[in-house]
């Protein structure tokens, strides 16, 4: 079922069909907690809906328009995301900015483990993972258009600040492990080299495999990309190998060498070859602000449930996790040197 107006989004959708749509239905997705995405069909073509939540937001959050320029730029690039569709700006449609896209049939694993899968096809799909990775960021992102996509540099700093921001905005609580961060992330940012098209939320159940082989068909949620530092999305995708391995996408605990899943040592030496790099520099701090920026987007999921704007029934079970990755996020930061 749906909560958005089929009749106007059939008229909206006229002009752009070879014929007017006579029969049109929308299921929304389960999962996700950013911008809530459906399943459109329109006289037995399947297509996907992807609209800002309704009710009052962050400023620069939740921006679809940006979202389907990105896509728009990658798909022509060969990049393996869903092909754009439409874009709408008009609110009066749906109640929101909207974009369609295809709609790509494949697999998609929420679990990291892959418990259903043999050893071979894990290696090959964390393999693959990585390259697709990879492959984003040694695109040319001027040639593509995107030279304006965000600013190429001082990523880091700009991204505490952001999430600073983002957290302060939404704040529900005084979490004295995230003001420690607060303080500790601005003093401490490392150099950076390299700038890039960044995903911003790089894991397993954000890609569609193909059917029938451990192969990447398209990357999802490009809701928090930009151009910055890849090694945030690196990190990001690395964390997985230090958060416990929980059903979802941590991985910590696995017996590496039984289930085929390549080791952190293994995707980062496969990360650098793929990118011309001979290192990567100690992930640490960067483990600790991926998870800091985590802590800020499940405290925009926490203020959203407390206001019923909630794009998903299991918010109160994601919002749970809000002080868990604080102290995670403080772990990591001893350990790159902060002295709490």
């Amino acid at each position: 079922m749906s909560d958005l107006d089929t009749a106007r989004l059939a008229d909206w959708l006229a002009p752009l069909l070879p014929t007017a749509p006579t029969a049109l239905t929308l299921d929304k997705f389960p999962g996700g907690q950013s911008n809530p995405t459906y399943r459109m069909t329109v006289d037995g073509q399947a297509y996907v809906l992807r609209r800002r939540p309704f009710g009052d937001l962050l400023p620069s959050a939740h921006a679809v328009d940006r979202e389907h320029r990105l896509i728009s730029a990658l798909s022509s690039a060969g990049f393996p995301v869903p092909r754009p569709f439409a874009l709408c700006r008009n609110e009066g449609v749906i109640g929101a900015e909207f974009y369609v896209m295809e709609m790509v049939e494949g697999r998609t694993f929420w679990n990291g483990a892959l418990p259903d899968l043999s050893p071979d096809e894990r290696r090959q799909g964390y393999e693959a993972m990585v390259d697709a990775l990879a492959a984003l960021h040694t695109l040319d992102y001027e040639a593509l258009d995107l030279g304006d996509f965000g600013r190429p540099g001082n990523y880091f700093e700009r991204q505490v600040s952001r999430w600073t921001k983002q957290y302060r905005a939404a704040q529900t609580d005084d979490l004295p492990d995230v003001e420690a961060l607060i303080e500790f992330l601005p003093r401490t940012i490392p150099q950076q080299t390299r700038t890039s098209i960044i995903h911003g939320d790089y894991r397993i159940d954000n890609l569609i495999y193909a059917p029938d082989a451990m192969t990447v068909r398209a990357v999802l949620d490009w809701e928090l990309a930009t151009l910055g530092d890849p090694l945030a999305d690196f990190a990001y995708m690395a964390m997985n190998w230090i958060l416990p391995a929980d059903g979802r996408s941590g991985l910590n605990g696995t017996d590496f060498a039984a289930t085929g899943i390549p080791t952190l040592d293994q995707i980062t030496r496969r990360y650098c070859a793929q990118t011309g790099r001979d290192d990567l520099p100690d992930l640490h701090w960067y483990f600790a602000f991926n998870l800091f920026r985590l802590v800020g987007i499940i405290q925009g999921v926490k203020k959203r449930m407390q206001s019923g704007n909630a794009s998903n029934a299991k918010a109160a079970e994601t919002v749970a996790m809000l002080a868990p990755l604080a102290q995670e996020a403080c772990r990591e930061a001893r350990l790159a040197g902060a002295d709490f």
